[in-house]
């Protein structure tokens, strides 16, 4: 039952709340722990304690947030760990990457308009995943999906710019050289077309160029042009 009498509040939030452990249900704790090891993501702990109790926890590459699983950690069902979302910056490299490692994973599709009704067709929120990026590669459109050897369910979701307020305008951070190096490139290829438009002349600020176009788009301001 909803509750109607509750006050909607309008304070700041005083105090930081970092999400920082995700629990996933697992069956196998060693052919999971081979599986995420597999990844590539980094094996920060693997305890065991009293009671055939055993936890282990990974962290993938560049991310504040990790996952743990293990012996007597939940009691949910393993498998039933869905829509699990790990966020980059270039969907088809992401995707080669799982390949390579021998992962079975989906082609990259985007969501569709229509609503998903039946019970075997693949859905996103409610809608058909269409084959393919998103046709203007718009940010946070396009998908791939994978899953564990218990059938948890992953997503890689491609983020480029952020939307606006999700990031502090005077804040630029990057995780990892990969994912400041794809910001570089795409920085690279909007300040050709910035040469363009301007003569094709060279444009000796163009570190200033970049700096700010690759401040704006993580701020989710409007780009330079």
């Amino acid at each position: 039952m909803p509750v109607t009498n509750a006050k909607k509040t309008t304070r700041a939030p005083t105090i930081d709340m970092k999400l920082e452990v995700v629990v996933i249900p697992v069956s196998d704790v060693d052919r999971a722990k081979e599986f995420y090891a597999n990844l590539g993501w980094r094996l920060d702990a693997d305890f065991a304690g009293p009671d055939d109790y055993r936890v282990i926890q990974f962290t993938p590459p560049g991310s504040p947030s990790s996952v743990i699983f293990g012996k007597n950690v939940t009691a949910a069902a393993p498998g039933s760990a869905q829509g699990l979302y790990l966020v980059v910056s270039d969907i088809e490299a992401a995707r080669n990457d799982l390949r390579d490692r021998g992962v079975e994973v989906s082609e990259v599709f985007h969501a569709g308009g229509d609503v998903h009704t039946g019970p075997d067709e693949p859905y996103l929120f409610g809608r058909r995943r269409i084959g393919g990026a998103e046709p203007a590669h718009r940010s946070y459109r396009s998908y791939v999906s994978f899953h564990d050897p218990d059938g948890n369910g992953w997503l890689f979701q491609e983020v480029t710019t952020r939307l606006p307020g999700r990031v502090e305008a005077a804040d630029t951070t990057f995780t990892s050289s990969t994912e400041l190096a794809s910001a570089l490139r795409r920085a690279s290829a909007a300040h050709g077309e910035h040469e363009k438009r301007n003569g094709g002349q060279y444009d000796a600020n163009w570190p200033d160029w970049y700096a700010d176009y690759i401040a704006r788009e993580q701020a989710g301001q409007p780009l330079p042009v």
